[in-house]
């Protein structure tokens, strides 16, 4: 087929760009591909991080060169990139979709690709089908947004029942969210990482984001609960989306201090790989959550993970086999996990079946699973 993604990919940084990037590499293999992707993404007032753009000296680029096309903010832009998808002329359109916010871009870029009916079809490949604090607002342009489908894919089990009001009966299909090994291509061996980072013993890591929903503040109060000779130290690794003063009463108590490492920004990609090398386990204690990426940096890297049953982890974590799954908000329930993975001496076992697992978390099959479900539309 020829193949489109509308979407953010390199320059910009972050998990969607990754995704992005990964998924055209695999299209690429199978299809004949073009990428129109943004010239800017948020108003600067709109982002709480230090830049939008991947500073990495090694970036993660996508196999075709991408036309920066769409300003979230400027219409003309929008209409342009529905024109230059009409003279392109794709079988399918691949829409990444994560927040409201794109609604009106993408989804009138998505309208405007059309030639004719049924040509492109247009897949959204929902990340997020709304925010974790949404309002009338965002489930306004979400309506807009996605009512540009033909087809929806999401990489969880709760997502596709919160689409199925706004599908009204157009297909959606749940395919796990593929794994990242790109990150530990290159990392450096369990020991030499931890040399580098300054850590030993049992270490935990905290990667990604910090906001309220990921729930650092739960694994701070579980570790202030879990024995002191049961675990050694923590890394809190990633850029702060809100004051990390909230957060310094907890990482000052006793039973944490001198114990949590925090790195508090965001690591380009050729750091990324020496965290999860230098990590015993993952700690994953979201509220809620509609997947994560940061799970499957941690398969990629062969690292089990210690999760909440929030939203889709529960769909990618076997608990006992892969990782270990408890309740969301519970810090004791969080801390009797850490302490059966170190006192059981888990992690040996855990990271052979995050190694049996690897087969159901490749690109190649979410690629199938969108050509099948582009094949279904026409038909």
């Amino acid at each position: 087929m020829t193949v489109a993604i509308l979407g953010p990919t390199y320059p910009h940084r972050g998990g969607i760009a990754h995704y992005t990037t990964l998924l055209a590499r695999a299209l690429a293999a199978r299809h004949t591909l073009s990428i129109l992707s943004f010239r800017r993404l948020y108003p600067g007032l709109l982002f709480p991080g230090t830049t939008q753009l991947d500073v990495s000296r090694e970036a993660i680029r996508p196999p075709v060169a991408p036309d920066p096309v769409l300003d979230s903010l400027n219409p003309l832009t929008w209409l342009d990139a529905g024109a230059r998808l009409r003279k392109t002329a794709p079988d399918l359109l691949v829409v990444p979709w994560w927040h409201p916010f794109f609604g009106p871009s993408l989804g009138t870029a998505a309208r405007r690709a059309r030639r004719g009916p049924g040509e492109p079809v247009r897949v959204f490949l929902c990340h997020n089908v709304a925010p974790h604090e949404s309002s009338p607002l965002d489930r306004a342009l979400t309506a807009y947004g996605l009512a540009a489908a033909d087809a929806f894919l999401v990489h969880a089990r709760s997502e596709a029942e919160r689409l199925q009001p706004i599908a009204r009966g157009r297909p959606v299909r749940v395919h796990p969210h593929p794994s990242y090994e790109v990150f530990s291509e290159r990392a450096p061996d369990r020991e030499e990482a931890r040399k580098a980072l300054g850590v030993s013993g049992r270490v935990i890591l905290f990667f990604g984001y910090v906001r309220p929903y990921k729930g650092l503040a739960d694994l701070l109060e579980a570790l202030t609960l879990v024995r002191r000779d049961a675990w050694d130290q923590l890394l809190v690794v990633g850029e702060f989306y809100e004051p990390i003063e909230r957060y310094r009463a907890l990482i000052d108590r006793p039973e944490l201090r001198d114990r949590v490492h925090v790195v508090g920004r965001y690591v380009p990609n050729e750091e990324v790989g020496r965290y999860f090398a230098a990590a015993d386990v993952v700690a994953l204690p979201y509220r809620e959550a509609t997947g994560s990426g940061i799970a499957q940096v941690a398969f990629g890297a062969g690292v089990p993970v210690i999760a909440t049953r929030a939203g889709g982890l529960d769909d990618l974590v076997e608990d006992g086999d892969s990782g270990l799954l408890v309740p969301p908000r519970d810090p004791a329930a969080l801390a009797r996990a850490v302490e059966r993975f170190f006192d059981a001496g888990m992690s040996d076992r855990l990271r052979a079946g995050v190694a049996r697992a690897r087969g159901r978390f490749g690109w190649d099959a979410l690629v199938s699973t969108l050509e099948a479900l582009a094949a279904e539309c026409r038909r």
